[in-house]
């Protein structure tokens, strides 16, 4: 029977970081099934899920705590896929000058309305004509049966007004 595995990797980005963790999975006998991975300010961070059989996870547990001597900080966790929860998938994206706490802030309203927030991408770069910075943010909600979409996109277009960003929900 297979198990899902899923772990997290940091440390000093470096040429060859990826091959070495995709080395350690497919030798120790894991599949590399799904990955999100970036460079933050010269750092190297990911998630992986892996799938194994039962008695090969501490093997590949073990294996990828080895990327130590790469200098990278390995956490695993045995993982269940979880039940399909009720309820839909949307989207939202978000641009605006930036300024600290505006995840802080969006992730309130979705929190106080039990909205999951499942991906999460944001960055900050240059806008175009003025050379300030901007935020952007693009993400994937689970909002629950109980609450309308339009509900949520009240909430939100209310909090991007005090926020003077632009904000949409799909």
């Amino acid at each position: 029977m297979r198990e899902t595995l899923v772990f997290t990797v940091q440390g000093p980005d470096r040429t060859g970081l990826v091959e070495a963790i995709a080395d350690r999975i497919a030798a120790s006998g894991g599949n590399w099934e799904a990955s999100h991975m970036a460079r933050l300010a010269g750092q190297f961070a990911g998630i992986v899920l892996v799938t194994v059989e039962r008695e090969r996870i501490d093997a590949v547990a073990s294996a990828l705590r080895g990327l130590s001597v790469h200098g990278l900080e390995v956490t695993a966790r045995v993982s269940a896929p979880p039940a399909a929860a009720p309820g839909s998938r949307v989207r939202l994206e978000l641009t605006g000058n930036d300024r600290p706490g505006i995840v802080r802030d969006v992730s309130r309203v979705l929190a106080e309305r039990a909205v999951n927030v499942e991906e999460l991408e944001s960055s900050v770069a240059s806008a175009p004509m003025s050379g300030a910075p901007l935020f952007t943010a693009r993400a994937v909600l689970h909002v629950p049966p109980q609450l309308t979409l339009g509900e949520l996109r009240a909430s939100l277009e209310r909090l991007a007004g005090e926020l003077m960003v632009d904000l949409s929900v799909d």
